[in-house]
């Protein structure tokens, strides 16, 4: 394992230059071998999951639901707040940013994005909720595409650009996870459905923190600055992927006669509950969550 994990690093240090030295020695963020293994382990039970539990009981899993959604809404909390905090002090410029001058801020906002891609391993649960209380149309393209590749993006992101331009996305969805996950832990309740009014505009955020990434990564190409290029255009075709199937899974979701006279952004009738039946997260009642 050693040997392949030189042989990668060397190949990776060809191709993208030399890393950070500010996150050497950090946890999973030494050899890309234990985040590639985690993904295709991932993979391997959305493949073996759904044909294992063909023949059991769902679970109800309300409980850890709970304990899960509320956890990863504290997380994602933590992270808006230290990120905005970081951008504060380190004066950060909105159109582009570097990754050496903002100082002590730097280094503030390196260990929060590191808590950052941490998450996206602890978010694989999402899916694995799924399976077990078999909801497997949940389990959709988009679904298993944004958790499958957030973590290996975020792995080089931390490694080679751990900070400066790179906060932006992070930062809007955090504060996405903030009023998503504690829609799905509060939702496990039943008595406190009635009460979760911000429900219908989960979906309309997701749409937004993707448009504004483009935007404000597209800045950076306009107007450079010291920022890598090349990690701005790959996030502009990684949240222009993201749009064009979260528009399709958006779309499929309306009922079939109502897609067919109406579109998709001008009806004040569309359907918003069976959207969140569909494309539910782990509460199973819930949006697919980005």
């Amino acid at each position: 394992m050693e040997r392949l994990d030189q042989t990668i690093n060397s190949y990776l240090d060809v191709w993208l230059g030399p890393r950070d030295p500010r996150v050497k020695g950090w946890l999973l963020l030494e050899n890309y071998t234990p985040t590639f293994i985690f993904s295709a382990l991932y993979l391997l039970i959305v493949w073996l999951g759904p044909k294992y539990m063909r023949n059991k009981q769902p679970f109800s899993c309300r409980g850890i639901l709970v304990v899960y959604n509320l956890g990863l809404t504290l997380l994602s909390l933590y992270m808006f707040y230290e990120l905005v905090t970081g951008v504060w002090e380190g004066g950060y410029n909105f159109y582009c940013q570097d990754t050496h001058s903002g100082g002590e801020a730097d280094m503030k906002i390196i260990r929060v994005l590191w808590w950052y891609y941490f998450s996206k391993l602890i978010e694989f649960m999402d899916t694995f909720f799924f399976i077990l209380r078999k909801n497997n149309h949940q389990i959709t393209v988009l679904h298993v595409y944004h958790h499958a590749t957030m973590l290996n993006i975020w792995w080089f992101v931390m490694n080679w650009v751990p900070c400066g331009h790179s906060y932006f996305g992070a930062t809007l969805n955090s504060f996405i996870h903030v009023l998503m996950y504690s829609y799905y832990g509060l939702s496990a309740v039943p008595a406190m459905r009635p009460y979760l009014w911000w429900k219908k505009y989960i979906t309309q955020g997701q749409l937004i923190q993707f448009v504004l990434t483009i935007f404000q990564t597209s800045c950076g190409v306009v107007w450079p600055c010291a920022f890598p290029q090349g990690w701005l255009y790959f996030q502009i075709f990684y949240m222009i992927s993201l749009i064009i199937l979260f528009t399709n899974f958006y779309i499929q979701a309306l009922p079939v006669g109502f897609r067919s006279e109406r579109t998709l952004w001008g009806s004040k009738q569309f359907e918003h509950n069976r959207l969140f039946a569909r494309a539910g997260n782990s509460s199973g009642d819930n949006p697919d969550g980005l």
